[in-house]
């Protein structure tokens, strides 16, 4: 879409030193080269990632994101005569982003249609949902969870193959219709309780056997996002204790007998639902054994990390790409901003953070694809190192990269508000940081291969930067063994930057991982962005690309 230029000559003043807005199609693919490097490297689909970049980034993609988020979801909880439909009505820019987003295989690229993984499909996945990240992270939850559903509901083939084409196909249905009579569906997750957060094994919704493997439920969930999906995975107590159940939204006979509460008002991720629900007599189908729910569902949890560590880094991108729009069009005191020292050391310090996120996300979803023992027990430990500190450090560098506007990056007009309410979510979203960290903590104690392989990683790249390997031998000698409990932040912060390290030593430029390893490791900064000296400015500032008009 062309836009005419917009006229700057008024008559009390003319309109100058504003970058004019980027307006048109702008390819979240084309400009990005630090993704090609890793695409490349990971031998993912670069056709179809670039496809989506385009259709990502094009003017139109970006209007319908606006008014998804400017109209938000509303909750109808009875028809005009009074009877449950339980339904929430979405703005037609959020099924448009919904239909791109499958359209282009966000939920379907990593998985064949028969059953198991593509080659390179995690990685493919996760640019996919790095470049959406960028426009609309709303839709990104109900799409990573369908994405993250198919590998739990192998835990009954019956089930699997019942739900698995749907979820696996590429057009957006949104009909309120059982999955047999869909062209294509989505899934949730309920598991959330008021009195157990994140300690699930404390929830108390009951579930009844009502023949074979169909159950009944009863009970509250606290958080539920996507409200309209076909159907949720969802944790009960049965008999035999905790069991993971699939429950369908619409069954053959009509609507399923559960009930929209009310919608949670959200600091961000306005475009999308979130809900309490109530299970009342809600017929539901065991997944997997009764007493195993937690082994049932972290499936999902697993694989719905993935896109918690890679959402961040593409919030970032999405900040600096602005950042570095701004500052390339905007002069102050004679000079423009991006030829000033102070905001070069600014800018540069803004891009290591963003490359070393991508570099340690990209990382774990290679991890995901490399199917063996010592793989799957890797991408645990790296998916959960790089969820922690990727979502740490997301809310500093966006707002250094709002700050950067002036007062503008404070203005809704731009991207800068969204994004930075957007930073917190995915550092909360299948476990907070405490909980990251004590996972990593018991994956160390429990799992031999994660740690062999989490050592070999960090070995790779000794001998190659003395601070580097003055870092490594300072982490291990500060924690021979796992740390106590209370030092599992401190333990998590210096392993995942240890490993952010080794990714970019392997795989970025020079310069950037002297500057990465100067600021990070070896303390040459400040405590704020851009509080750093010695860095090569210049060859740090190229990997951002050109900054699109």
């Amino acid at each position: 879409m062309t836009h005419p230029a917009p006229i700057s000559d008024l008559a009390t003043h003319e309109v100058e030193n504003q970058p004019v807005p980027r307006t048109g199609d702008l390819s979240l693919w084309q400009n990005d080269p630090v993704l090609h490097d890793h695409v490349a490297r990971a031998g993912a689909d670069a056709a179809a990632i670039e496809a989506a970049g385009d259709a990502f980034g094009s003017d139109e993609a970006r209007h319908n994101a606006a008014e998804a988020r400017r109209d938000p979801p509303r909750l109808l909880p009875h028809d005009r005569a009074g009877r449950r439909i339980d339904e929430v009505h979405f703005n037609a820019g959020y099924h448009a982003m919904m239909d791109l987003g499958l359209r282009h295989g966000y939920a379907a690229s990593a998985w064949h249609p028969t059953g198991g993984a593509r080659p390179a499909g995690h990685a493919t996945h996760a640019a996919l949902c790095y470049m959406l990240s960028q426009v609309e992270p709303g839709t990104c939850c109900p799409l990573t969870m369908t994405y993250a559903g198919v590998p739990a509901l192998a835990a009954d083939p019956g089930l699997s193959s019942q739900w698995r084409p749907a979820l696996l196909s590429h057009d957006y249905d949104p009909a309120i219709a059982p999955v047999a009579q869909k062209r294509g569906a989505t899934i949730g997750m309920a598991m959330t309780e008021k009195q157990g957060g994140s300690d699930v094994r404390a929830n108390s919704t009951r579930a009844v056997q009502d023949g074979g493997a169909h159950y009944r439920l009863t009970g509250h969930k606290w958080f539920c996002s996507a409200p309209m999906s076909d159907a949720f995975l969802t944790l009960a107590q049965a008999d035999g204790g905790l069991t993971c159940f699939l429950v369908p939204r619409w069954l053959e006979e009509g609507r399923n007998r559960l009930y929209v509460q009310r919608l949670k008002d959200k600091l961000g991720n306005r475009a999308n639902a979130s809900c309490e629900i109530e299970y009342d007599n809600t017929r539901a189908w065991r997944l997997g054994e009764e007493g195993a729910g937690v082994k049932t569902i972290i499936e999902m949890v697993h694989h719905t990390r993935l896109d918690t560590a890679i959402a961040p880094a593409g919030l970032m991108r999405a900040a600096l790409s602005e950042a570095s729009w701004w500052v390339s069009g905007r002069s102050a005191f004679q000079r423009r901003l991006i030829d000033q020292p102070l905001m070069r050391a600014v800018m540069a310090d803004l891009t290591l953070e963003w490359e070393s996120a991508l570099a340690l996300a990209m990382g774990a979803a290679r991890a995901f694809d490399d199917d063996c023992a010592v793989g799957r027990a890797y991408s645990r430990i790296a998916v959960a190192l790089a969820k922690y500190l990727n979502n740490k450090r997301a809310p500093v560098m966006i707002y250094e990269a709002l700050e950067a506007l002036g007062g503008m990056g404070y203005i809704e007009e731009t991207p800068m508000p969204m994004l930075y309410r957007e930073a917190p979510l995915n550092g909360i979203w299948e476990g907070s940081g405490n909980v990251i960290c004590l996972d990593i903590l018991r994956t160390l104690a429990k799992a031999p291969l994660a740690v062999h392989a989490l050592r070999a990683q960090l070995a790779s790249v000794r001998d190659t930067d003395p601070r580097y390997d003055a870092a490594l031998d300072a982490h291990f000698k500060r924690w021979p063994a796992l740390p106590p409990e209370s030092e599992a932040r401190w333990f998590t912060d210096s392993l995942a930057q240890l490993l952010a390290a080794s990714h970019l030593i392997a795989e970025a430029p020079g310069a950037v991982a002297d500057g990465y390893i100067a600021t990070r490791l070896a303390g040459q900064r400040g405590a704020t962005i851009g509080a750093v000296s010695g860095l090569d400015f210049d060859a740090i500032l190229a990997r951002i690309g050109t900054a699109p008009e």
